[in-house]
């Protein structure tokens, strides 16, 4: 009999690796690269970017 926990903790399950890139001693699973590259690109944006409505309040 299949509980709740149990379907979901068998539907996590994965058969395929993952893409690993490696570089010396560092390793990375693609996909997290490339959600940390999205973060880190949309954190310079907002550095760079400027606020809205903020040069016309004074």
């Amino acid at each position: 009999m299949d509980t709740p926990l149990t379907a979901l903790a068998s539907a996590a399950r994965f058969e395929a690796d993952g893409i690993y890139l490696g570089w010396g001693s560092f390793t990375v699973q693609l996909g997290n690269l490339i959600v940390i590259s999205v973060m880190i690109l949309l954190f310079i944006a907002a550095l760079l970017l400027p606020f809205p409505g903020g040069r016309g309040r004074r």
